[in-house]
């Protein structure tokens, strides 16, 4: 028996439910670019349990993993992972409340927490109600719009850590900056967090939630798929009206674009591959950098080669 189906065979048997394991899984069905090559494997555990499970036996095994929220932050390249892909769905995605402290799971998507929050009138995640992520990786990059950012409203976070325990972390232990934290690049997995809201108006809040979806509408390129803002803001300027500036409005390589109605997105235009999303990124942080001398970097995470 081959190394790789042995492996494949001991994840079958931590994860119960049959077909929840997957081998050289398209990757562009997970990613809000929809662009992307197979993971070797792809594993969708149902509890804290398997996802424990399934870490440990990636540690005994020597193999590198990956945790999967919604992927809208990631570009996974035209060959794909040989990461094992930890996708974190239903299991995860649980709310409750304990007065003004929304307890959530790291899948649950930030514009159903937004939502549910308003439900039991609460306010302070209007901002997040168009983010098109999950918690967990909302609180790993500290994931913010409109003023807004997940700092504002974390209390805690529940992480499984590089021993393989559980353990609550304030929020002040993470390093919480823009777009970062120290939970990017370290071993921590984000389990559930608690966000301290506020009681407010019902009404308000869902004026303030219309007013930010109206704006995403009119000023964001929602008809085509890509991963949101591509570049970080640089200091003192904004990426997208550096990237107008440079005359890059409407730039194309193969099927990827510099979307024409928010120069801050690169969009999949027409059946873009990874390969030309990358091309076009290179070429817009090549231009700028040339024009302005500002370096742009990258918001979004590339995977895989």
């Amino acid at each position: 028996m081959s190394r790789d189906h042995q492996f494949y065979q001991e994840l079958c048997a931590v994860i119960a439910e049959e077909g929840r394991v997957l081998q050289q899984e398209p990757m562009k069905y997970h990613t809000t670019f929809k662009v992307g090559g197979p993971a070797r494997y792809f594993v969708r555990p149902v509890d804290r349990r398997e996802l424990a499970a399934v870490i440990s036996l990636c540690r005994r095994a020597d193999r590198e993993w990956f945790i999967l929220g919604n992927g809208s932050n990631l570009l996974v390249c035209d060959k794909g992972i040989e990461r094992v892909v930890i996708a974190m769905e239903e299991g995860f995605g649980d709310v409750r409340f304990e007065g003004t402290l929304a307890i959530a799971g790291a899948g649950i998507l930030l514009s159903r927490l937004a939502r549910t929050a308003w439900d039991n009138g609460l306010t302070g995640l209007e901002f997040a109600a168009g983010i098109p992520g999950t918690l967990g990786g909302a609180v790993v990059m500290n994931a913010g719009a409109y003023g807004g950012e997940i700092k504002d409203v974390l209390e805690w976070v529940r992480v499984l850590n590089a021993e393989g325990k559980e353990e609550v972390l304030p929020a002040s232990a993470l390093g919480l900056a823009y777009r970062s934290s120290i939970l990017q690049g370290n071993e921590m997995i984000v389990l559930e967090a608690g966000l301290r809201l506020l009681q407010g108006d019902k009404e308000e809040s869902k004026k303030r939630m219309e007013e930010l979806a109206a704006a995403r509408r009119e000023k964001q390129p929602l008809e085509y798929p890509s991963a949101g803002s591509t570049f970080k803001r640089p200091e003192g300027y904004f990426a997208g009206k550096l990237i107008q500036d440079a005359g890059l409005r409407g730039k194309q390589i193969g099927g990827a674009q510099v979307s024409e109605k928010h120069c801050g997105f690169i969009i999949n235009r027409e059946n873009a591959s990874a390969e030309d999303i990358l091309n076009l990124c290179a070429f817009v942080a090549g231009e700028v950098k040339k024009q302005f001398g500002v370096k742009l970097e990258l918001e979004v995470k590339v995977l895989g080669e």
